[in-house]
C-alpha cells in the first residue's frame, strides 16, 4: 500500500466487505430488476429513517470544521441529503404505493438503529476527520454499487430500480465521496500514527454496518418485541 493515499488504503482493507455488499442478493436484484418489491419498500423506509441520523452526524461535522471552506462543504452535502436524497426517497415511496405519513410514521429497526448510533456516537464524541472517515462508506459505497449496476445491467427495463442506479451512478453523486476522500486524505497528515488506526476501525465498522443494513433490508429484519 506505499504510496497510496489513506482513503485508498481504507478502501483496500475494506476491500472483502464491499465485495460482499456488491454480491448480496439485494443488490443484485436492483441490478437485473428481480428484487421482490416488498424488500424494496422496507429499504426505502428504512433508508429514509437512515438519513434523517446521517444527516445530523453531517451537521455536527460541519459545525466541528475548523475552516470555512470545509465547512461550506460539508453543508453541501448535508444539503443534498436532505433536499436531494431524501426527497427522491418520498418520491421513490409514492411511486411504490407507501404513503408519506406511513414512511414518516416509521421507526428504525435493528440494523437502522445499529448503524445510525455508531455514526452519531463518532460524530458527538470525535472530531470532523473522525465524522467523515464514519459516513465516506455510505457515500462511496453507494456511487461504486451504482456505477458497477449501471455497466452490469445498462438496458434494465425496470423503471424503478432504474430510476435508483441512475441516481447513485451519477458524477454529481460521486463527487460528494471524492471530497469526503479529499478532506480525509488532507487531515489525515496532521494527526500521529496511533489515531490513524483508530480511523481505520472506524472506516471498517462502517463498512460492516453498510453489509448488515443490506441484510437486515433483504430480511426484513425486525425488534423481536415487535413481532
Amino acid at each position: 500500500m506505499s504510496g497510496a493515499s489513506f482513503t485508498a488504503e481504507l478502501r483496500l482493507l475494506a476491500d472483502p466487505l464491499w465485495s460482499r455488499e456488491l454480491s448480496h442478493p439485494f443488490v443484485l436484484g436492483i441490478g437485473n430488476g428481480t428484487l421482490d418489491i416488498e424488500i424494496f419498500q422496507f429499504f426505502l423506509k428504512q433508508d429514509y429513517i437512515f438519513l434523517i441520523e446521517y444527516s445530523r452526524a453531517i451537521a455536527i461535522a460541519a459545525a466541528k470544521t475548523t475552516h470555512l471552506d470545509d465547512m461550506a462543504w460539508f453543508s453541501r452535502l448535508l444539503e443534498e441529503t436532505l433536499n436531494t436524497e431524501m426527497a427522491l426517497h418520498l418520491e421513490y415511496c409514492e411511486e411504490f404505493g407507501i404513503e408519506k405519513e406511513e414512511v414518516l410514521a416509521t421507526t428504525a429497526q435493528p440494523g437502522t438503529h445499529n448503524y445510525t448510533q455508531h455514526l452519531l456516537s463518532t460524530a458527538y464524541s470525535q472530531n470532523a476527520l473522525h465524522t467523515a472517515v464514519a459516513v465516506l462508506p455510505c457515500a462511496w459505497g453507494y456511487a461504486e454499487i451504482g456505477q458497477a449496476l449501471a455497466k452490469e445491467n445498462p438496458a434494465l427495463e425496470q423503471p424503478l430500480y432504474r430510476k435508483w442506479i441512475d441516481m447513485y451512478s451519477s458524477e454529481e453523486f460521486a463527487d460528494l465521496a471524492k471530497w469526503l476522500r479529499s478532506y480525509i486524505d488532507r487531515e489525515v497528515l496532521l494527526i500521529p500514527d496511533g489515531e490513524k488506526k483508530a480511523l481505520e476501525r472506524t472506516f471498517l465498522v462502517s463498512s460492516e454496518y453498510e453489509y448488515e443494513f443490506w441484510d437486515s433490508s433483504y430480511n426484513k429484519l425486525t425488534w423481536s418485541f415487535e413481532g
